[in-house]
């Protein structure tokens, strides 16, 4: 069985690397999240004072 040579080993690490970090990108940026409806409403607070 032949052996590689380092060079080979490096090349092969670089294009395994690269392939890797667009994937990663690629997944992260392709995600668009939904913004919910309930934030256009406005939000009751309820008030409660304290009486001493």
């Amino acid at each position: 069985m032949p052996q590689m040579a380092p060079i080979n080993w490096f090349i092969l690490f670089i294009l395994f690397s690269i392939s890797f970090i667009l994937f990663s990108m690629m997944n992260y940026y392709s995600f668009m999240p939904t913004t919910p409806n309930s934030i256009t409403k406005k939000i009751n607070q309820k008030y409660f004072y304290w009486k001493w």
